[in-house]
C-alpha cells in the first residue's frame, strides 16, 4: 500500500505552464532522513506522452534537458554537493529526479532547455550552447533540517530573448541558406547568476531552406540568445545565399533592441532589386501593468 501510494504521489503531474509570463513550475516533494532529505523533483509542467515518456513544454515546443546542480553553503562560499544531473526527454525519470540534500543551506539551480550543443562547466560555472533555445532557470534557495519535510514549488523564469524577421517577398529560386550574423550574441549563462556570459561577436547563425520553402512570402526566422532583463542593442546581417555561396538577398538590422522574455520583430523584403535593403522594426508593448485603488 505504502510502495503504491508513493508512486502515485511522485508520478501525479499536471501541466501548469505560462507561456505569458515565460515561466515553468517544477513541485519538489520532501522526504526527511537523519542528515540528508531525500527530495523528489517532480515537475508540474511535465506531462505523459502516448509513448509512456515526459514533457515539459513552453509556447507548444518541449524541453530536450534539464540540468539540476546542488550547492552547499559553506564557510568558504559555494561548494558542489553531489555530481550534476542531467535529464534528457527520452528519460523513464524525466522530471522526477530525487536529490539526497545534506543538512544546510543550499542553492539548488535549475536549467531547463531545448537547445543544441550544450556544454556544462563545473569549474567555471557556466553553461553554453552552440545554438540556443527556449531555456529557463531557477536558483532555488533551500535550508534542509533533519526534520525537513512536506512540498515546495519552484518556478522557472525565462532567460532568453527571441529575434524573428519575417520576409514579405518570396524567397528566390535556388536559394539554400538564410544566414543572421548579430555583431554581439550571448550563447551561454553563470548558472550561479543566470546571467549571460560574455558576448561572442560576429558568429553567423545558418537556417537551411527546404526546396518545398521556395517561392513562399513572409517566411518567419526566429533566433534565441541569452539576455538580461535591461535592454541592450546589437546590429544584425541578414542573407539569403545559394548552395555556392552567391548572396540573393540582403539586409541590415540597426541598433536592434532585445531583452529577456521579449520577442522583438523585425518585417521587410529580402529579394528586392535594388540590393541592400535597410528593414523596419515593428515590436509590440509589453503587457499593461493595472491596478486598482
Amino acid at each position: 500500500f505504502f510502495m503504491a501510494l508513493a508512486v502515485a504521489t511522485i508520478t501525479a503531474c499536471t501541466k501548469n505552464d505560462d507561456p505569458e509570463t515565460g515561466r515553468l513550475f517544477i513541485r519538489l516533494n520532501g522526504d526527511t532522513i537523519q542528515t540528508h532529505a531525500a527530495i523528489t523533483f517532480a515537475c508540474q509542467g511535465f506531462e505523459m506522452t502516448p509513448f509512456g515518456t515526459r514533457s515539459l513544454e513552453a509556447d507548444g515546443k518541449a524541453m530536450t534537458d534539464l540540468w539540476i546542480l546542488d550547492y552547499l553553503v559553506g564557510l568558504d562560499g559555494l561548494e558542489l554537493s553531489q555530481d550534476p544531473i542531467h535529464q534528457v526527454s527520452t528519460d523513464e525519470d524525466f522530471g522526477t529526479p530525487t536529490l539526497n540534500l545534506a543538512v544546510g543551506n543550499h542553492h539548488v539551480y535549475f536549467i531547463a532547455s531545448r537547445g543544441s550543443g550544450a556544454t556544462l562547466s563545473t569549474e567555471n560555472h557556466t553553461i553554453t550552447f552552440t545554438r540556443v533555445s527556449d531555456t529557463f532557470y531557477k536558483d532555488y534557495e533551500i535550508n534542509v533540517t533533519a526534520t525537513s519535510n512536506g512540498s515546495r514549488s519552484v518556478t522557472l523564469e525565462r532567460i532568453v530573448t527571441k529575434l524573428t524577421t519575417v520576409i514579405t517577398d518570396a524567397i528566390s529560386e535556388g536559394a539554400a541558406t538564410f544566414n543572421l550574423t548579430p555583431e554581439a550574441w550571448h550563447y551561454g549563462i553563470d548558472y550561479t547568476t543566470g546571467l549571460p556570459i560574455s558576448a561572442t561577436a560576429s558568429q553567423t547563425i545558418t537556417i537551411n531552406i527546404p526546396s518545398s520553402e521556395i517561392g513562399v512570402t513572409n517566411e518567419h526566422l526566429s533566433i534565441f540568445g541569452f539576455s538580461t532583463e535591461d535592454e541592450w542593442t546589437t546590429n544584425v546581417t541578414l542573407n539569403c545565399k545559394k548552395a555556392d555561396g552567391t548572396i540573393l538577398g540582403s539586409a541590415v538590422l540597426s541598433n536592434v533592441p532585445l531583452k529577456r522574455n521579449r520577442i522583438t520583430e523585425y518585417t521587410g523584403p529580402l529579394f528586392s532589386s535594388n540590393g541592400q535593403t535597410t528593414v523596419d522594426l515593428t515590436t509590440d508593448w509589453e503587457d499593461t501593468h493595472t491596478g486598482t485603488w
